[in-house]
């Protein structure tokens, strides 16, 4: 503590350190330096509690009388931090406007990184006060000209045309302004929804009596007339930028709807029958706000619903309007303070911050995100809110104070922290460690005198980065801080400028996630109903935006809440879970951690954990026991011995004949040393001798090696020496030269003499390999992937059953001789007793009609075809007669557009889990 007391004579407020931490040496580098890397991180211990020192001067000493009051405290140190005193960006609001009272202005991002008592009253004055013009229109004007016009610059002919939209003309205009930007990005939506309008919003009532209806009216109408917002109506078409008009007199619609219960609950009815995705209100009317209602008798009550335009009111607003009403419903004169014209947010709005102030910082934040940020894929921010699901979640108690205390020890607001934890959980659900998502931003920091009791259309949407690897959760906090502080400086630009500042090309968006931290103060659910409101209960309010992942966090003082909005396939309550379990790992790494790395904190609760790896991976199934495949072939060829195996142009083997030739060559093989983990390469045309190599080096124990013959010759070379082979099956083939190792040309059968018996490998084991196959590898260079028979026997048994291919059917084989697929063609078709076809020789893959038109000609029940070949198959529109399964691979089909005759299966994997995941 001597030493801070030294410190603070002799160093500015910011360089004062704000924790110690004792170390019996320094740690040092090889070279004999400090390793700044080894230093440890301050534990909760390291951070000092600050003494109280008295506020000293006369701008201290208010601004400590001030903090006092706000934050509901008895005294106020000079050393004290905003934050760790519970400070929130709601209270900042209060703050800044008791500032401007006594003639201190600042900028609100200075509080944010001077949050201690001493170091903003250094700062006040530094704040860009802007002057507001004075409306120049008075009551008994009969005649608007330009020149009284104070906050826009229109012609003679705009405002004429603007003072014809108006009932009752030029003497119920009170003022015309433009439109704040956030306005005009609310109606660049309004003007592009097809159909309905994103942006009306409703509320739910229900009272005891129309009676107790129309005294809700009447408050709310006397609401309106004191805001000028309220009576605001927009014009846009003809003018060379939209204007907002404020009319002295507007009446509210209360709107009687005749409904009834046999068509099902009537304030469903209501709420169906002006639902946003269908309804618009005109916004050339005031005032933007309507009531309507329908009794209710099975309930005995009125129901009702209040609708609502976003570009006049939001969230916050209309929590003073519910302030304001409950003052008139007794009938009593309060006195109030005066409204605050929400013409003043529009001046300070496009008379502060400069666009191209604005881009300057986004394009710092955003101009290298090139990809958007997508947790679950969601992609769509223009939804119409159908299938949306809502789900909320009260945090412990425990935890709500863990969160407080770490803000507190860090200095931070406990928004940071949600955001932060947000940033991981989007981080976990999109695959990328560099998130953008979107924040709610109450647009009242910078917007004027009396911003923190106006009404109007305040709250902005802003993208917030945040690099997931890379930090240390403590550096992390700090960082996601210091945005949030510089972002309220640009909470009046539009989102629109902010995400023309990424390398995201259009149409994509930038993300699809929001953040709304919201200070709802206390449970108004746990308070006793106030007097004036009996006969009146409000039962939800609409919450819905555009977005389709919304979390919205309810700081209600003495707890925390999530409530998540998301399309139902993705599911809320998982979202609220994922949530949780990022805070509550935030809050431990804080405080028992804080080097830890941010992107190694866990999302998954041990339950989800368990889900995830465990009962999703549940995916074992019982299968005969392995013994491999040219067994199963030989105990089929017991079962059907006269049974077509294949057939290819006028060549036919029966499994008998098939399985006699393999035998043959199985011997021959193994009197050249061939047996059990040994390989032998194979490169055949797709014809039967393909069939009876394959068949002949797994019964001698081999493993095969197909090499298609169509390969360049450097490619075989390199497979041949890579795999080494024992020996070479060839046949009508001139092979690259290989020295050393022996070929045998199935040309010339030397071997017809040899026994027909089944050939017995007594060392043969499940685990034994059973192929080698080369994919095209991610460094330049072939990579042989080697199978094992036991993968290879599930492949063919779940096959087998999966697509229904028995004794007695038919199916193809098309695949390149070199590619995977081919053994999901070749083994489950010996295996079970089904006829494999064969295109001749002379048909390729490469003349697509001759292939399609033979494959066409088989009577096949399931088959394989290359993608490209399907897709060329569906863009002729061409069938098959008896298909009942074609699979494909893979690749995503551009021409299947319409239905077909077959099922389509997409059999994807890769080549490590056995041709097919």
């Amino acid at each position: 503590e001597a030493l801070r007391n030294h410190l603070q004579t002799r160093l500015p407020q910011a360089l004062i350190p704000a924790a110690y931490v004792r170390l019996d040496a320094l740690p040092l580098t090889a070279n004999g330096k400090l390793d700044r890397k080894a230093l440890p991180e301050p534990d909760q211990n390291a951070w000092l509690s600050r003494e109280y020192e008295a506020p000293q001067g006369p701008v201290e000493t208010a601004l400590a009388q001030i903090w006092a009051e706000v934050l509901k405290l008895e005294q106020v140190g000079r050393h004290d931090n905003f934050f760790e005193l519970g400070g929130h960006s709601l209270l900042a609001v209060s703050l800044i406007e008791r500032l401007r009272q006594i003639g201190l202005n600042t900028d609100v991002r200075v509080l944010f990184s001077q949050p201690t008592l001493a170091a903003l009253a250094a700062a006040v004055g530094t704040g860009r006060e802007i002057e507001v013009p004075a409306n120049r229109i008075s009551a008994d004007c009969a005649h608007i000209t330009p020149e009284l016009l104070s906050l826009t610059e229109l012609d003679q002919a705009s405002i004429d045309q603007i003072v014809a939209s108006v009932p009752g003309g030029a003497a119920n205009v009170q003022d015309i302004y433009p439109l704040a930007p956030l306005q005009e990005g609310i109606l660049y939506h309004h003007l592009s929804a097809e159909q309905g309008d994103p942006y009306l919003l409703q509320s739910c009532l229900a009272f005891a009596s129309v009676e107790r209806l129309h005294a809700f009216a009447n408050a709310l109408q006397k609401v309106i007339a004191r805001h000028d917002i309220l009576r605001t109506s927009l014009v846009w078409e003809g003018l060379p930028s939209p204007q907002q008009v404020v009319w002295r007199e507007a009446e509210l619609t209360v709107q009687s709807v005749d409904l009834s219960p046999l068509d099902g609950d009537i304030l469903h009815q209501l709420r169906a029958r002006f639902d946003a995705r269908d309804f618009r209100l005109d916004l050339g009317q005031a005032p933007l706000i309507r009531l309507v209602y329908a009794e209710d008798p099975l309930h005995d009550r009125v129901a009702g619903v209040l609708l609502f335009h976003h570009v006049v009111l939001d969230h916050t607003a209309l929590e003073v309007v519910r302030r304001e009403m409950q003052l008139y419903l007794p009938g009593q004169v309060e006195s109030l303070p005066p409204a605050a014209p929400y013409r003043n947010y529009v001046h300070q709005a496009r008379q502060g911050i400069s666009e191209d102030e604005h881009e300057t910082f986004f394009r710092e934040m955003l101009s290298d995100i090139d990809e958007p940020t997508l947790p679950f894929g969601l992609q769509d921010v223009q939804g119409d809110g159908r299938n949306i699901e809502e789900h909320s979640l009260a945090l412990p108690v425990e935890l709500n104070r863990h969160l407080r205390r770490q803000a507190r020890q860090y200095g931070v607001s406990v928004a940071s922290l949600f955001h932060l934890a947000w940033a991981r959980v989007l981080a976990a659900t999109s695959g990328r460690r560099d998130v953008v998502f979107g924040t709610v931003l109450l647009g009242r920091m910078q917007g004027g005198e009396g911003a923190d009791r106006a009404l109007g259309m305040f709250i902005n949407t802003l993208p917030l980065r945040v690099e997931v690897d890379g930090q240390s959760v403590s550096e992390a906090v700090r960082t996601v801080h210091e945005r949030l502080a510089a972002l309220l400086g640009h909470e009046h630009a539009s989102l629109a400028l902010a995400q023309r500042c990424s390398a995201v090309a259009a149409p994509l968006p930038l993300f699809s996630a929001v953040l709304n931290y919201r200070h709802s103060g206390h449970d108004a659910a746990r308070e006793p109903v106030d007097p004036v409101w009996q006969g009146i209960e409000f039962l939800a309010q609409d919450g819905r935006t555009n977005y389709p992942l919304t979390l919205s966090i309810n700081d209600r003082g003495d707890g925390f809440s999530l409530s998540v909005l998301t399309p139902d396939h993705v599911g809320a309550q998982r979202v609220c879970e994922l949530m949780h379990s990022a805070l509550t790992e935030l809050a431990t790494a804080l405080a028992d951690n804080p080097g830890q790395a941010f992107e190694r904190l866990n999302v998954l609760s041990a339950a989800a954990r368990e889900q995830l790896l465990g009962d999703f991976n549940a995916s074992t199934a019982v299968y005969p026991s392995a013994q491999g495949v040219h067994r199963l072939f030989e105990a089929q060829v017991a079962r059907t011995p006269e049974a077509v195996a294949v057939q290819a142009g006028t060549q036919r083997l029966t499994f008998r004949q098939l399985n006699q030739r393999a035998n043959r060559l199985a011997h021959h093989l193994q009197g050249l040393g061939v047996t059990t983990e040994t390989r032998v390469a194979i490169c055949l045309k797709r014809s039967p001798d393909m069939l009876v190599g394959l068949l002949a080096i797994l019964k001698a124990g081999a493993a095969y090696v197909p090499v298609d013959p169509a390969y360049p010759p450097e490619r075989i070379a390199y497979m041949l020496a890579d795999s080494a082979p024992r020996v070479v099956l060839v046949r009508d083939v001139a092979l690259p030269n290989q020295a050393g190792i022996p070929v045998i040309d199935l040309a010339h059968e030397t071997w017809q003499d040899l026994s027909v018996a089944d050939p017995q490998v007594a060392e043969f084991t499940p685990d034994d390999l059973a192929y080698v196959i080369y994919t095209s590898g991610s460094t330049g260079q072939p990579k042989g992937v080697m199978v094992e028979h036991a993968t290879l026997e599930n492949l063919v048994h779940w096959h087998a059953e999966a697509f229904d291919l028995h004794a007695g059917s038919h199916t193809a084989s098309v695949a390149g001789f070199g590619f995977d697929a081919m053994a999901w063609e070749v083994w489950p078709a010996l295996c079970v007793g089904a006829t494999l076809h064969l295109p001749p020789e002379s048909v390729s893959n490469e003349h697509l009609d001759e292939l399609l038109d033979w494959w066409r000609a088989q009577p096949l029940q399931v088959s394989f075809l290359p993608t490209p070949v399907a897709e060329y198959a569906f863009s002729r529109g061409l069938q098959h007669p008896t298909l009942r399964t074609l699979l494909i691979g893979g690749d995503k089909l551009r021409q299947f557009n319409r239905e077909q005759t077959f099922a389509v299966i997409n059999n994807y994997g890769p080549t490590e889990a056995t041709v097919v995941a």
